[in-house]
């Protein structure tokens, strides 16, 4: 049960909101829309879900248009959070949880179990308006989740959390990935995407600027990361050839360089100067391909 866009566009007026995407997602996957805001991810995600219309192009699951009829198979976590303040968490999940076409015992034993998981179970009778937004942000992902989807996307599902609940929404993406579901997800924080996902596409201006396998992505991109620990001066490395650019730390520098033969050259330049602490060659990070592709920071 695959995921398919075709050439899909979705204008609003004279605004190209989203401009020839093509991607294919196998099931099973766990994939990665990465974009500065404007990007058109939230568009691309409200097409898959059937909420926008595409303007041209074609989305298939399973080689058939995503009907109404399938909204049991797909959950969906909003970027803007979406729960009903004055409702008590047990009362939100059962309500939503229903709409799925869930019985209520089911429903009563999954969301005790996401509940305790999450560390939250005496949340049950609690209104939503009286929890943290992180703890409101944990009762939204398992109403996306709660019904067993095969299709979940989840849009910036990380953003506003603490580094133990990150890690434990991680966790709980990772078991469902593990158990078959086919996620997609956009995320502000490349490390998550780069952590969790095999295949991305990183989005500008509407249009993808690169798709792939992120392996193959850093790959082709060519240029290599050193970080280098040193208890002497490495300032002239920035000067060095092939050093495209060069960045110190309070530990030494970091640098980026044309292909991996520079590296060899620098080490031997700076074999006998001193202690050398770390000397590490590493693959290019996202956010060096993203600067590169998009020409700005990822904010």
């Amino acid at each position: 049960m695959s995921l398919r866009l075709e050439q899909v566009t979705k204008r609003f007026g004279s605004i190209t909101a989203v401009d020839g995407v093509t991607l294919h997602i196998p099931e099973g996957e766990m994939f990665g829309l990465l974009g500065a805001n404007g990007a058109g991810k939230t568009t691309t995600f409200r097409m898959i879900l059937g909420l926008l219309t595409p303007t041209e192009g074609t989305i298939t699951w399973n080689n058939e248009p995503i009907r109404y009829d399938q909204s049991h198979l797909i959950g969906y976590l909003p970027e803007e959070r979406g729960l009903y303040p004055k409702l008590k968490v047990k009362e939100q999940l059962i309500y939503l949880a229903r709409l799925r076409g869930m019985k209520k015992p089911a429903i009563m034993k999954e969301m005790m179990d996401w509940l305790e998981r999450f560390k939250v179970p005496d949340y049950v009778d609690k209104r939503v308006e009286e929890l943290s937004k992180g703890n409101q942000q944990k009762i939204q992902f398992i109403a996306a989740v709660l019904h067993r989807p095969k299709l979940l996307i989840l849009d910036e599902p990380f953003s506003g959390l603490d580094p133990v609940n990150v890690e434990l929404l991680k966790e709980a993406v990772i078991d469902l990935k593990r158990n078959g579901t086919t996620i997609v997800f956009s995320s502000h924080r490349m490390e998550h995407v780069e952590e969790l996902c095999e295949h991305l596409c990183i989005m500008h201006r509407g249009k993808p600027v690169v798709s792939g396998a992120l392996k193959e992505i850093k790959r082709s991109f060519g240029k290599k990361n050193v970080v280098i620990h040193a208890d002497f001066s490495l300032e002239e490395l920035s000067r060095f050839p092939g050093v495209l650019k060069a960045k110190q730390t309070a530990e030494g520098i970091h640098l980026q360089i044309e292909h991996e033969d520079v590296s060899q050259r620098i080490l031997a330049h700076i074999a006998n100067k001193g202690f050398i602490r770390k000397f590490a060659l590493e693959e290019p990070s996202l956010n060096d391909i993203f600067i590169e592709k998009v020409g700005a920071v990822y904010e």
